[in-house]
């Protein structure tokens, strides 16, 4: 379809490895070596913080299937870092 904006794979690729990143820091997937979940609030926090600085920096340029994929990123990732974080407090 002439004038049709295409969903860039690469965009969709790198917002699921970075979901997958953050499934890894906040103990959704074993660590790689260990085989044991970790969780690294820090690191979970800068991938959250740069997936939302994603939506702000692309707002009206992302196709519906990007913008979705990404709106689904963090709507399933803040809830599991809520409860990381607030499993790291208790035991503080």
């Amino acid at each position: 379809m002439p004038g049709a904006v295409e969903t860039d794979p690469r965009f969709s690729e790198f917002i699921l490895l970075q979901a997958q990143n953050a499934g890894l820091f906040l103990g959704q997937i074993p660590h790689p070596v260990s085989g044991e979940p970790q969780i690294n609030l820090r690191a979970a926090r800068s991938v959250l913080d740069s997936l939302e600085m994603l939506v702000a920096k692309t707002r009206g340029n992302l196709t519906p299937p990007e913008a979705k994929l990404l709106t689904a990123a963090l709507t399933n990732l803040r809830p599991l870092y809520a409860t990381a974080a607030g499993h790291s407090a208790a035991n503080s």
